[in-house]
């Protein structure tokens, strides 16, 4: 019988990370879905005024994760190096296929280092991620920071996925393709909630209505995502579930590899000369 692999994580998530993320997910959750749950005869239309302050709000609020991760859990060097390598891997993958039908390999990459590294780094990584590859294309703006909470919230997915000592195989893969399938498009699905509001001038059949209640919004909604992201999202979906059957058991194996080799939760220390 072979003693299960206990994983090592980089970042350990305490009372104030917790307490940190808790709440930059819950102002997320409403900056995103507020347009389902407003009162019909509030001016909602006037939201799209505080849209450069839900932005700013937002983007403290995501730095203050990461800063309480970092402070709380002692982040050594060892594991800022690891989040700078993924980090500005995930970065350089996302231009391949410029988002074209959905061709973004960086997702599959987000899936496997959440996988291994845990939730907490899944969370930082994911956030740092889109950062950077927001920097690297010039995609900066007020979707920013939905995107990186979206991707945050979809890297640490991936470190809260069962079985991460003792699940191995094509079973472990099955189960990070089925992941990721369903996270690509719930990715998709949360930010089309983000610029679904702004896009009344159409005045279309698929545009926000604010004066109507929940369930017609609801359908419009749903109508405005077969209309405008099925494609890209299917595609997103369909790339992350091949590349991971493909090359996630090397990648997987040399992720640990580095995890086992860096020892994240051994200190530092200096031999007097």
């Amino acid at each position: 019988m072979t003693t299960p692999e206990v994983r090592t994580r980089a970042v350990r998530l305490g009372p104030r990370s917790l307490a940190a993320l808790c709440l930059v997910s819950a102002v997320g959750v409403a900056g995103f879905s507020w347009p389902l749950f407003a009162d019909p005869t509030s001016q909602v239309a006037a939201h799209a005024q505080d849209a450069p302050w839900l932005f700013a709000g937002l983007l403290v609020l995501l730095v203050a994760v990461v800063t309480a991760t970092i402070s709380e859990s002692g982040l050594g060097p060892k594991a800022v190096a690891m989040l700078g390598v993924l980090a500005a891997t995930g970065a350089a993958l996302r231009p391949i296929g410029a988002g074209t039908a959905g061709i973004e390999p960086m997702f599959f990459l987000m899936v496997l280092s959440g996988r291994v590294l845990g939730p907490g780094f899944g969370f930082v990584l994911g956030s740092v991620t889109m950062f950077s590859s927001a920097l690297l294309t010039g995609g900066v703006g007020p979707w920013l920071p939905f995107q990186m909470l979206a991707m945050g919230w979809f890297t640490m997915g991936a470190g809260l996925l069962p079985g991460p000592d003792r699940m191995r195989g094509r079973g472990e893969l099955a189960l990070l393709a089925a992941y990721g399938f369903c996270a690509a498009f719930a990715y998709g699905t949360v930010m089309n909630l983000a610029g679904w509001p702004f896009m009344g001038a159409l005045a279309s059949n698929v545009a926000f209505d604010p004066h109507a209640d929940v369930p017609a919004n609801l359908a419009r909604f749903l109508a405005y995502c077969l209309a405008t992201s099925l494609g890209w999202d299917l595609g997103r979906a369909v790339v992350t579930v091949v590349l991971t059957l493909t090359l996630g058991a090397p990648l997987l194996k040399a992720l640990r590899r580095a995890t086992r080799r860096a020892a994240f939760e051994t200190p530092v220390t200096f031999e007097p000369r």
